[in-house]
């Protein structure tokens, strides 16, 4: 959706690459200006025109995305839609040039020290008053007044991938890339804080609204925990969240009540027995035949044991055992995740499979040591929850561009908040246009088409507006 915005608010700039530091980066290099880098303000972005966008590599310590033709451009009383398209004709180019600082500096879970300080920064040049996790690699918000919040959550942490894209946005860190689109999320919140603020300003919000910039999502230890007991979901009525699918076209956001991702948990299982000659094998506890057992027969029973409406899987990606084709190993392991998308079915899962994996190894002669590890329950977006960002979603983009979100056998530490708050996540869709079919989150070539940006950021705006004024939380 673009509007036509005056040629006054049209900018040339292009922000210069500054070279990698060792030991981490620092955000030091000012802005430079660059005559004949002309790019329009009109918003989104085309990325046919990437060469002449910013490639981010470096921002300065003072605010990039803040000032006074801010408050001019968001100072009408014209409808919502209309004014967060200015407002995104004149901050949409700044904030790609963030999500590309925070794609070439990724930082692996727990380590996010600097994207929050980024975070941090930018808000409180908008004059908020963001407040870190103790650590000091998570940011929290509020903006508006009352004792009602509605929650907007973002993960902050890349992955431990390489980056393999040609672009000037490439990662500086060897071997670690945002590969699942973490920065693109941080982004749009820090782009609804900001339109949120103004907002705010002008003539209040309706209530209380709550950035929360998590650390830790792609971690087993996850940092959705350490949020709440922050104090992340005090009076909280409601949480939202998005998350990148490349499988929609960018402007399209898909909305899904009840299960939308499954919970994750792992499952390693060590066998130990008498080893031998394979050529006498009944003197021995033949390993190898009882891992087989295990990784096939296990996931066999599952399916009878509990109802197929849960959607549990359970799937082995790693076996070993032994070295030689002629010895049968005295030790032996396989390890798996288990998947479920219903809250009861996953409480249930770890006696159940600790108990069938002993079964099943039992009569094979060998012991089996069985080590099962939480990791995250399903996502299950409330009802209502949903209604309100379908609404909102509908409101801010056309009813057209809001579709029936898949369920994902992923998992997502957001189910956290959702174990003690209503709320909802949907999925935004950043798919680039030609690209190569196939394209997913989670590999190291992962991209997106940065007009998304502006789609998530009208969403979550119009979303956290509409919640503020429902009865339903």
């Amino acid at each position: 959706m673009q509007s036509t915005v005056p040629l006054a608010l049209e900018r040339s700039y292009l922000l210069e690459c500054d070279s990698p530091q060792p030991g981490g980066y620092k955000n030091v290099v000012a802005q430079s200006h660059r005559s004949g880098a002309r790019l329009d303000a009109f918003y989104p972005i085309d990325r046919d025109r990437e060469s002449a966008v910013t490639s981010a590599l470096a921002l300065p310590k003072s605010s990039l995305l803040t000032s006074s033709m801010v408050s001019e451009i968001m100072s009408d009383t014209d409808p919502l839609p209309g004014r967060l398209d200015r407002w995104l004709a004149a901050r949409g180019a700044d904030l790609v040039a963030v999500r590309r600082h925070i794609h070439a500096h990724p930082e692996l879970s727990h380590q996010e020290f600097e994207t929050a300080a980024l975070v941090a920064r930018e808000l409180a040049a908008a004059g908020l008053q963001p407040r870190f996790l103790p650590r000091g690699n998570g940011v929290m918000c509020d903006i508006g007044t009352g004792d009602r919040v509605i929650a907007l959550r973002a993960d902050l942490d890349a992955l431990p991938l390489p980056d393999t894209k040609d672009v000037a946005y490439r990662s500086t860190v060897p071997n670690v890339t945002h590969a699942c689109g973490h920065d693109v999320h941080t982004t749009v919140l820090l782009g609804v804080g900001l339109a949120l603020a103004q907002l705010e300003q002008q003539g209040g919000i309706g209530g209380r609204v709550r950035l929360i910039f998590q650390p830790a999502e792609e971690s087993i230890n996850s940092g959705a925990p350490e949020m709440i007991s922050a104090g992340a979901l005090k009076d909280v009525a409601a949480i939202y969240a998005l998350h990148c699918a490349p499988q929609l076209p960018v402007g399209i956001v898909g909305v899904r009540s009840g299960a939308i991702t499954a919970a994750c948990d792992a499952v390693e299982v060590r066998l130990s027995g008498k080893g031998g000659h394979t050529a006498r094998p009944h003197l021995t506890a033949d390993l190898v035949y009882a891992l087989g057992r295990v990784v096939t027969e296990v996931p066999a029973l599952l399916g009878r044991r509990v109802d197929p409406r849960a959607g549990l899987s359970m799937v082995f990606g790693a076996i070993h055992a032994g070295e030689a084709s002629n010895a049968i190993p005295s030790e032996g392991s396989a390890k798996g995740t288990i998947r479920v998308l219903n809250r009861d079915a996953w409480r249930e899962a770890p006696d159940l499979v600790t108990q069938l994996i002993k079964d099943v190894v039992d009569g094979t002669g060998a012991k089996a040591d069985v080590r099962y590890t939480r990791g995250v329950p399903p996502v299950i977006n409330d009802r209502m929850a949903s209604a309100v960002i379908a609404g909102a979603a509908g409101a801010a983009l056309g009813a057209e561009r809001v579709v029936e979100a898949e369920i994902s056998m992923g998992g997502e530490d957001f189910a956290f908040y959702l174990e003690h708050v209503p709320g909802a996540m949907i999925r935004l869709g950043t798919g680039i246009p030609g690209a190569a079919a196939g394209m997913d989150i989670h590999q190291s070539a992962f991209d997106v088409d940065e007009r998304a940006i502006g789609y998530g950021v009208r969403t979550m705006v119009h979303t956290a507006l509409a919640a503020l004024a429902s009865p339903s939380f």
